[in-house]
């Protein structure tokens, strides 16, 4: 049974950073693609940011620049490093593994104006 955790949101003000951890077991990130959406209030689930098997990563316009994508095989772990926060990043953050995807329970990022 494949699960995945994530750690690390919290409240941040604006400029901040932020390292969103998703612990993968059950499945193999080295062997997956993996990846991260958010879902703010009132607002339909967004991508956010991708990692495919062979390292490809793609991100959404909205974070290009400010957020990276990573994945360490030996932990089995995906990260997402978020720099310069903006409010408007302020949602539930979600990672996902595999095909059909499974998700995880979420972890709420907060940003302060």
């Amino acid at each position: 049974q494949v699960q995945l955790v994530e750690s690390g949101g919290g409240v941040v003000q604006a400029g901040g950073s932020l390292r969103l951890s998703c612990a993968g077991s059950g499945i193999n990130f080295r062997f997956n693609a993996a990846g991260w959406h958010r879902q703010a209030p009132g607002k339909q689930r967004e991508l956010v940011a991708t990692v495919g098997s062979g390292g490809g990563k793609n991100y959404a316009g909205s974070v290009q620049g400010r957020f990276t994508i990573s994945r360490d095989n030996a932990k089995n772990t995906v990260y997402l490093q978020m720099n310069s926060l903006k409010p408007e990043d302020t949602a539930v953050y979600y990672c996902y593994g595999g095909w059909p995807p499974t998700w995880g329970q979420g972890t709420q990022v907060t940003v302060s104006s």
